[in-house]
């Protein structure tokens, strides 16, 4: 039996956490990870110069579901001044914890030194944590890779930094930048970042059930795992995964009716965040990942993409189960 994890003063019901994606992990798929038993999740990554500048966007990113805490929203930067600056907005919005992406591996955010670029920066990198942590009074987390490259594997000297700037926990994915999302996590090195800091690590990466969440926390310490890519379209896992760690049970996996109900359900929440005419072209990559397995999805899949309202995606999926002979399902959460 693992304990459950702890991030300071806040108390996580589980050890499965959603893990930030952009382009996924915004408020409306958040509130449903949550619902279906992430013990946390955490947003998609914001700028910290776009809070800075008062961009209207980079503000709407902050907006929070009063169901979904605990909470961390995402912060990404490498000015301590600004960095700071955006923590106390992230404050204010009502996030439980802070979350510094030392991470990304994108090029139009590594090339400003932002996301795993500030990984090269061990002082910098300490740096902003340190001006955040002393800004807010909340937690300062930080989402960090094993390095740059295979060459120049630095997490473990980066985790001891951050710790002694007063980062509350950290989650590090099993890849480096140049890996970016290709071959296995390193899960060994994983373990020795926990055996060199004091604080909860959280390991991400590989995890894809609640079997490899179990390994990952058994072969490396950690005290909880972190799951992007596996739950998109994939919100279940949370629940499995943390019903295996607590009791050994395997949960069926979720049924094609659950699949399709659970995309509408999707594609409402981001209606009534973003408007009809954003949400329906968003839900498109997500309706993907949620068709994965049923029964002649390239063809569902074209349809979805002809949909330009709430109404006529529903209208697909009403005509895919009508005849597949598949019933309309309440989703219990």
């Amino acid at each position: 039996m693992f304990q459950k994890p702890r991030i300071r003063q806040i108390e996580l019901d589980g050890w499965a956490v959603l893990a930030p994606m952009a382009g996924v992990s915004d408020l409306a798929y958040r509130v449903i990870a949550r619902q279906m038993g992430a013990a946390m999740t955490t947003a998609e990554m914001v700028s910290a110069k776009g809070l800075y500048y008062k961009n209207e966007k980079t503000r709407d990113m902050l907006k929070i579901d009063p169901g979904e805490h605990p909470v961390a929203l995402q912060l990404f930067g490498s000015d301590p001044e600004i960095m700071a600056l955006g923590a106390r907005e992230m404050e204010k919005a009502g996030a439980d914890i802070i979350d510094i992406n030392m991470g990304c591996p994108m090029q139009k955010v590594v090339k400003n030194g932002d996301g795993s670029a500030l990984m090269k920066n061990i002082p910098l990198a300490a740096a902003v944590v340190k001006a955040m942590a002393e800004a807010v009074h909340i937690p300062v987390t930080v989402k960090m890779r094993l390095g740059w490259s295979r060459e120049t594997e630095n997490c473990v000297e980066l985790a001891e930094a951050v710790e002694e700037a007063g980062a509350a926990a950290i989650t590090v994915h099993g890849r480096t930048r140049e890996d970016f999302y290709t071959g296995h996590a390193d899960w060994e090195k994983i373990g020795e970042v926990v055996k060199a800091v004091h604080i909860p690590v959280f390991g991400n990466g590989d995890v894809i059930d609640g079997p490899s969440a179990k390994r990952l926390m058994e072969e490396t310490g950690c005290a909880g795992v972190a799951i992007g890519r596996a739950a998109w379209g994939n919100p279940w896992i949370f629940k499995a995964v943390n019903t295996y760690l607590e009791t050994g049970e395997i949960l069926p996996a979720p049924t094609w009716e659950m699949r399709l109900a659970m995309s509408r359900k999707h594609l409402h929440g981001l209606v009534e965040e973003k408007g009809e005419h954003v949400a329906v072209r968003e839900m498109r990559a997500h309706a993907s990942r949620y068709f994965h397995g049923l029964p002649e999805a390239a063809s569902l899949r074209r349809e979805i993409m002809k949909a330009l309202t709430e109404e006529e995606f529903n209208h697909v999926l009403d005509a895919y189960e009508e005849e597949k002979g598949l019933r309309e399902t309440n989703l219990e959460i």
